[in-house]
């Protein structure tokens, strides 16, 4: 098979190959001359970038000839640009993105090397950016001069070539991947999650956190764990040096009227009736760092329009003054309503939602992650080591007893994680000798139980079916409480369905989840609305 040829594009080095005069110019270190005189590497042509004034011209000509004196395979084809300021970064990555885009490159007969010794410094990172971003198929190639005492009789110098295809490098992938797995343990508070869909939000977390400053918008049911992970992906930023001001947290469905204003966006004095002295506010106190709102769909809309202001511009104006401030904070916001239903209704605004939506990730509830409970349980086993400083587990028999309930539709986990640490807490706390046992888990499902069906059997079934619900075998009274708690927290018929049938549309080739359930609801002459009213 014939050998590719080798094809060496750079800039002619205006100061670097102008070395030497006459013949002393052969015991000099020229860059471009010294990479054609390379003993291990042939270059078939080089495409010598040159300006266009004279003196730019005229050496570029005589490089050309001494490159054909020394390396008469070498073809040379001279590239005139025209640069006004090669300093200025625009214009450069421009003129060589044009340039390259306009080159006919034929990968299948020929390898390429970009020469990044000569060019300014702004050429060279353009030539990196064009590489890595594989508008250039080619390799990198820095020369380098010989030391000073060899300069004479080696005046070539020497060469390295730089692959920036990291697959290459399995050390560095290796290095790369194992610092991401960190990342995602670190986000995942060293959980090993199961849920596929859970685990794939976080992947892409992670990958946002690191790469964009944008809103993020996490959904989920209260006690999801929204401002946990709004709290990791901040500390992670910030180990990462991308942040460095404070975490700020505020649930917008305590703020309201004048309260909602000044807290966000801070008051001056006299602002309003009690306003004795200046507010700073959340956003100034987020100033370089992050801001998270949870419930933000509780905002009002005068908030909404002033927020939006915030994130797009970094100035807004506090209560009562006519004077701007800026903030420069990234947002997360967190909510478990369907926004897209507020907007409709008139609730919230609809740029705002837009500018927020860029990256929206879904943090299922308990009941939706379901194989994530035992690890949970483990990581709050643990937690509760480190802060009583008391070791506790179970006893096999009693977690297998816990695990089977929590897993079964008995366990609503209405109040989702935050729900199941309580549990766990209140187990270790009661455990004597460090062993919770088969008695106090009894204890505790029992006390799940009465939590859930206080609630169940009289604010659920009563209002809906009346004196029907009465009518009812005991054995689908319980199963349409379970339909129901699910779809309360559910974000629409067909999220329920997905929860309440994840099981058996795997085995379908069309599964139509939201229909299954009407048709259920149907039979006790209820319907999606009537449970979301």
């Amino acid at each position: 098979m014939k050998a590719k040829k080798t094809v060496a594009i750079g800039f002619l080095g205006s100061t670097l190959d102008r070395v030497g005069k006459g013949a002393a110019r052969w015991q000099k270190w020229r860059p471009t001359v010294g990479l054609c005189q390379q003993q291990d590497l042939l270059i078939d042509r080089l495409e010598l970038i040159h300006g266009l004034d004279a003196r730019d011209v005229s050496l570029a000509e005589r490089i050309a000839a001494d490159v054909r004196h020394i390396s008469p395979e070498t073809e040379v084809r001279l590239q005139p640009m025209a640069l006004r300021n090669p300093w200025d970064f625009e214009e450069v990555y421009g003129a060589l993105h044009d340039f390259v885009g306009g080159y006919a490159f034929d990968t299948e007969h020929e390898d390429y090397l970009v020469h990044i010794t000569t060019g300014t410094h702004v050429a060279q990172i353009c030539w990196f950016l064009l590489t890595e971003a594989r508008y250039l198929p080619a390799r990198l190639v820095q020369a380098s001069p010989s030391r000073r005492k060899d300069e004479a009789r080696q005046p070539e110098g020497t060469v390295a070539v730089i692959d920036l295809d990291l697959s290459r490098y399995d050390r560095i992938a290796t290095r790369f991947r194992r610092e991401q797995e960190e990342s995602l343990a670190f986000l995942k508070s060293g959980i090993a999650t199961r849920n596929a869909e859970f685990n794939r939000s976080i992947e892409q977390i992670e990958r946002v956190a690191g790469r964009s400053r944008a809103p993020m918008l996490l959904i989920g049911p209260t006690g999801a764990g929204k401002s946990f992970l709004a709290r990791r992906v901040y500390e992670l930023k910030r180990a990462r040096h991308q942040f460095q001001g404070r975490f700020v947290e505020v649930n917008c469905a305590t703020l309201r009227g004048d309260g909602a204003m000044s807290a966000l966006f801070g008051h001056i004095k006299g602002a309003f009736t009690g306003a004795q002295s200046a507010r700073e506010g959340l956003l100034r106190a987020a100033d370089g760092g992050m801001l998270f709102l949870d419930e933000i769909g509780e905002l009002g809309l005068d908030e909404q329009a002033m927020l939006l202001k915030a994130i797009e511009e970094k100035r807004f104006f506090p209560l009562g003054s006519d004077r701007e401030v800026g903030s420069d904070f990234q947002l997360i916001a967190g909510t478990h309503r369907d926004l897209r239903e507020r907007v409709a209704e008139g609730l919230f605004r609809e740029d705002l939602f837009a500018r927020i939506n860029l990256w929206t990730f879904d943090l299922p509830g308990l009941a939706g992650r379901r194989e994530d409970i035992e690890p949970n349980i483990d990581f709050e086993l643990e937690r509760h080591a480190r802060e009583q400083g008391r070791l506790v587990r179970f006893n096999r028999e009693a977690r297998m007893r816990y695990l089977a309930f929590a897993n079964s539709s008995q366990a609503l986990w209405s109040g989702n994680f935050r729900e199941l640490s309580a549990s766990i807490t209140r187990m270790a706390t009661l455990a004597d000798s460090g062993r919770v046992d088969e008695v106090l888990v009894e204890e505790e499902i029992g006390r799940l139980r009465r939590s859930w069906g206080a609630t169940q059997a009289e604010s659920l079934l009563r209002p809906l079916l009346g004196e029907g619900a009465e009518a009812l075998d005991l054995f689908d009274r319980l199963q349409l409480e379970a339909v129901i708690g699910v779809c309360r927290q559910a974000r629409s018929l067909s999220d329920a369905g997905r929860q309440l049938f994840a099981v058996s549309r795997q085995e379908k080739q069309n599964p139509n989840d939201a229909d299954r359930l009407r048709k259920y609801l149907a039979r006790f002459g209820l319907d999606w609305a009537s449970l979301r009213g």
